[in-house]
């Protein structure tokens, strides 16, 4: 397939909006708006166009957080088929869970999976009368949230189809540090595709500049762009989502101990899959006698109906009252709980799957909890790394 030239027209920061009924800025920050909140800025460029979403529940518009799907047909944009990811298109669908292809009851568009039976690339046929494609899904930061994946699959599906991709930029919640070890790309996989952080601080915007600059579509395709920026948004926002990007992320501490808190889907544990706070406690059965904390994970529609040591009670530690104002500060993920529970726990040839080098994207991590390092000796053979990567994510900056 011939390829196309990267052409990437970033729209300039505006905080006038038309339509202020439709448009006003959510109160979710200071002062900052979505791209997907500045319809000003990009319908004009979508009249006559056949157009393709890729969206989920966080792709919202004004302070109804209305969905841009319903707004855009509102104002008359022809969206021919809408391209839902992990966890589905309306964002009820557990973790990992196939979806399915299906007709959206309330505008009547086809909905094509791209999380399911791995299907995780549009094809020619999925694109087929489709003259551009708009990408708007709140992220989080974090490698081995999928959504990275899914747009690095979309971005390669336009390039091949010669279809032009508009970006919806939206804030990085996470996006105020840079941490975690490079991935080594003999751990590729959905959770984690390319040589960044666990925590690698850009925008959905941001990256998907770097996914072009360093060649790391397939065969090194290029994927022509159409950024609509975030307006009044620096790295060091705090931003809290208008809409929970997962079911299990549905809180704000959550999401910002979720670099974190991750890693123990890697292990024999439970992070509280199977509660209604995921991410904000984690323990086993076996650590009974060793804390005093304890929640029992069960089976729950939508969230997780499968989770690690179901119906058995867990022991181990509260994360609910934790202060992450720490997080802002340090600007570190916390390794810590990691390293104690793996010391605390009495089966350790069993604490760890298989999986966790793929959510750590090296197999040096693993390595080094057990051989007993601590947090500072487990970090300082990450800077090299990171060092070089902060060079390379400088280059793909759109804001401060």
């Amino acid at each position: 397939m011939k390829k196309t030239f990267a052409v990437i027209q970033i729209c300039l920061l505006t905080c006038c909006v038309a339509c202020a009924s439709i448009h006003q800025k959510k109160p979710t920050g200071p002062g900052i708006i979505t791209g997907a909140d500045q319809t000003s800025l990009y319908v004009n460029y979508l009249r006559s166009k056949n157009v393709g979403m890729v969206i989920n529940q966080t792709s919202v518009i004004g302070k109804n957080n209305t969905l841009s799907l319903d707004t855009l047909l509102r104002l008359g944009i022809t969206v021919k088929k809408i391209y839902g990811p992990e966890h589905g298109f309306r964002g009820d669908a557990s973790n990992g869970a196939d979806v399915n292809n299906s007709i959206d009851a309330k505008s009547g568009v086809p909905v094509i999976s791209i999380y399911g039976n791995k299907h995780y690339k549009p094809t020619a046929e999925d694109l087929q009368g489709i003259d551009l494609m708009i990408y708007d899904i709140q992220d989080v930061g974090v490698r081995f949230y999928t959504y990275l994946s899914t747009l690095q699959y979309v971005m390669e599906a336009c390039a091949e189809n010669n279809i032009e991709l508009m970006i919806l930029d939206r804030p990085n919640p996470n996006g105020f540090y840079v941490d975690g070890p490079i991935l080594d790309t003999v751990n590729r996989s959905f959770v984690g595709m390319n040589t960044v952080p666990i925590v690698h601080g850009l925008t959905t915007g941001e990256y998907a500049q770097m996914l072009n600059g360093e060649g790391w579509l397939k065969d090194h395709e290029q994927c022509k762009l159409k950024i609509i920026k975030v307006a009044n948004y620096r790295h060091n926002s705090h931003y809290t989502l208008p809409v929970n990007p997962s079911p299990n992320l549905n809180t704000p501490e959550s999401i910002l101990l979720y670099p974190s808190v991750c890693l123990f889907e890697g292990t024999t544990l439970s992070l509280g899959r199977g509660t209604m706070l995921p991410f904000l406690q984690i323990g086993h059965p076996s650590l009974k006698g060793k804390y005093s904390y304890s929640f029992t994970p069960v089976s729950i529609k939508g969230m997780s109906e499968d989770p690690p040591q179901k119906n058995k009670i867990c022991y181990g530690i509260d994360l609910k009252n934790y202060d992450t104002n720490t997080i802002y500060n340090n600007r570190k993920l916390n390794l810590a709980w990691l390293i104690e529970l793996y010391k605390a726990f009495p089966d350790k040839a069993h604490f760890f799957n298989a999986y966790f080098t793929k959510l750590a994207g090296t197999t040096e991590l693993r390595k080094q909890i057990e051989a007993g390092k601590t947090e500072a000796e487990i970090r300082a053979s990450w800077k090299p790394g990171l060092s070089q990567y902060l060079a390379m994510r400088a280059k793909y900056l759109l804001y401060p």
